[in-house]
């Protein structure tokens, strides 16, 4: 501290401010990418308001559907990242859940009615673990880099799932890509009538409230935590089986995706597609990343997400602006909550340091 007393921010330094400003500014870099590539901004924007927020409607049909994958796999995410696994795999563990979950759909709905919904759900929980716990092997066994094994998986599942809509569970008729309808009594109810928005939101968050709490105050979520800070430190000092608390780490963040894919089957889609997840488990990490890998922020920012792709659909859908334009805006925006965020981080910390 300088003799004077601890330095000041200016006042137009705080945080707030800041994030208006970094915000504003990504906002006119969009709005050059939509002017440059030919298209009106003022209608384009209006349109992905219109698409995110512009009714209970677009809210509930749309961002909040979008959401819920979003949730999940970005839960998945933030717990990996937690305890120190970079994993990746998430978009094969949601596709390996799909698969299953649709596989049970088919087979035992007509038999179990009502509880196939929940069998199915289970099923691609485990299917999502199993699914990790093949890197978390080769991790464990080989010391396998699982940002490697994770991606190589991914393939694995989107060409899988490509064979088995083209084979053994394609639709009768055999035209389509894509599996049978499920029965109806193995879709998930909605959650409100006259909307899409269904039961597996509500399951997303309460899963994503049951590992805040669990990661907060419960002794696993304490050596998660310090696995991931320091391995040494936690089993040397801390007496932490180590690969055991990787190991776990894996199989739940695996479960949390695959539980994600077969809420898609059975919430939204029906049947299992081969593009069923639009890229959803890679999404999950600028999900987990804007939560700050903190469970409970995740529910946040996957509803965040998840309204600026129910925008960027409507900005593509009544606005005529092509899917490649939409991406870049829709990056760019997340850039922009991603640079907001760092940056007021680092003022804080800028502040904190300048007062001792």
């Amino acid at each position: 501290m300088s003799p004077r007393g601890p330095a000041r921010l200016p006042a137009f330094a705080g945080p707030v401010p800041l994030a208006i400003l970094l915000t504003a500014g990504i906002v006119g870099v969009v709005a050059v990418v939509i002017a440059a590539s030919g298209f009106d901004v003022a209608p384009a924007f209006a349109a992905l308001v219109r698409g995110a927020v512009g009714s209970p409607y677009a809210i509930m049909s749309a961002t909040l559907v979008r959401a819920t994958p979003l949730i999940l796999a970005g839960l998945a995410v933030a717990i990996a990242f937690q305890g120190g696994i970079l994993n990746i795999g998430a978009e094969g563990q949601i596709l390996a859940g799909a698969a299953l979950g649709t596989t049970v759909t088919l087979l035992w709905g007509r038999t179990l009615g009502g509880g196939a919904v929940i069998l199915a759900l289970l099923v691609a929980a485990a299917g999502g673990a199993a699914w990790a716990a093949i890197p978390a092997w080769l991790r464990r066994r080989f010391g396998v880099l699982e940002v490697i094994s994770t991606i190589m998986m991914n393939f694995i599942a989107l060409y899988g799932v490509g064979y088995l809509v083209r084979g053994p569970l394609q639709e009768p008729t055999r035209i389509y890509p894509q599996s049978p309808t499920i029965p109806a009594a193995t879709q998930l109810p909605m959650l409100v009538p006259g909307t899409r928005l269904h039961v597996g939101f509500g399951i997303a968050v309460l899963a994503a409230l049951i590992a805040w709490v669990a990661i907060r105050s419960h002794a696993a979520g304490f050596r998660l935590r310090v696995v991931g800070a320091s391995p040494s430190a936690a089993a040397s000092a801390g007496q932490v089986d180590v690969p055991a608390a990787i190991t776990r780490a894996f199989l739940v963040s695996g479960a949390l995706a695959g539980l994600a894919g077969g809420i898609e089957v059975t919430g939204v889609t029906y049947a299992l597609y081969e593009n069923i997840s639009p890229g959803y488990g890679y999404t999950a990490i600028a999900v987990a990343l804007l939560a700050g890998l903190h469970p409970g922020l995740v529910i946040i920012s996957g509803i965040c997400i998840g309204a600026l792709e129910a925008g960027a659909a409507a900005m593509q859908r009544e606005a005529g602006v092509p899917l490649v334009v939409v991406n870049v805006v829709e990056a760019l925006i997340i850039l922009a909550i991603v640079g907001a965020r760092a940056a007021i981080a680092r003022r804080e910390r800028t502040t904190v340091e300048a007062g001792t």
